[in-house]
C-alpha cells in the first residue's frame, strides 16, 4: 500500500491539531509539513512533493484565485482538500477535489480523505455545470457589470429572454449574487480580470 504524503495548512494551531488527530489512524497517508501561512508552502511542495493538500481556503484569499487555479493545474497529482472554517463561495471551493468542514465527524473526514486517495468516485465534488453558450454569453455580460437592458440590446434579445437566462444560469450554478457570478466567470477563465468594472 502506498503511503501518500500530506501538507496541511491552516492559521490556527487548535484546527491543524484536532485534524492530525482526526487523520493520524489513516495507514495511507504520512503528514510531512504542518503550516500556518503559505510562505513557505512551495518550497515544501518542492522538497516533500506531496500526495495531497488539506488548505484553509481563506489563506489562499479571493484575490488569489486565478493562482491558485493556476497551481492546480500545473499540479494535478496533488489533491487539494479545502479545510472549512467559515462560510466560503461555493465558486471558490471548485478549485478544490474536495472539503472537510469544522462540523464533520472524524469518520466522514476519514472516508473523504480514504476515497479521494483511492480515486473514488462517491466524493462529495460538485458536478461540472454546462451552461449553453448563450447563457455563457449573458454570464460574461452579468460578469462584466452590465444591466438587463444592456445586455437585451448588445445580444439583441428581450430583457424577458435575458431574465430567463440568468434564471438558467442560477440554477444551473446554484449562485445568486453577481459578485458570485464574476467569481464564477473568472474561475472558469470566461473573462479576465481587467474586463471587471
Amino acid at each position: 500500500m502506498k503511503t501518500n504524503k500530506l501538507i496541511i495548512v491552516e492559521p490556527s494551531p487548535i484546527i491543524s491539531a484536532g485534524l492530525i488527530r482526526y487523520l493520524e489512524d489513516i495507514n495511507q497517508i504520512q503528514i510531512v509539513s504542518v503550516l500556518d501561512s503559505a510562505e513557505s508552502l512551495q518550497e515544501k511542495i518542492v522538497v516533500h512533493n506531496p500526495d495531497l493538500l488539506i488548505i484553509n481556503p481563506l489563506i489562499i484569499g479571493y484575490n488569489n484565485i486565478n493562482l491558485f487555479r493556476q497551481f492546480t493545474q500545473n499540479n494535478p497529482n496533488i489533491l487539494c482538500v479545502a479545510l472549512i472554517t467559515t462560510y466560503i463561495d461555493r465558486v471558490f471551493l471548485k478549485n478544490f477535489k474536495d472539503t472537510i468542514e469544522l462540523t464533520d465527524s472524524k469518520q466522514k473526514v476519514v472516508n473523504k480523505i480514504i476515497n479521494l486517495l483511492n480515486n473514488n468516485e462517491e466524493t462529495t465534488q460538485n458536478d461540472t455545470v454546462e451552461l449553453s453558450n448563450r447563457e455563457t454569453e449573458v454570464l460574461v455580460r452579468v460578469a462584466k457589470g452590465m444591466t438587463n437592458k444592456d445586455i437585451s440590446e448588445v445580444l439583441n434579445i428581450s430583457v424577458h429572454t435575458v431574465i430567463t437566462h440568468r434564471k438558467n444560469i442560477v440554477k444551473k450554478t446554484g449562485i445568486k449574487s453577481v459578485s458570485g457570478l464574476t467569481v464564477y466567470a473568472l474561475l472558469n477563465n470566461l473573462i479576465d480580470e481587467s474586463d471587471i468594472n
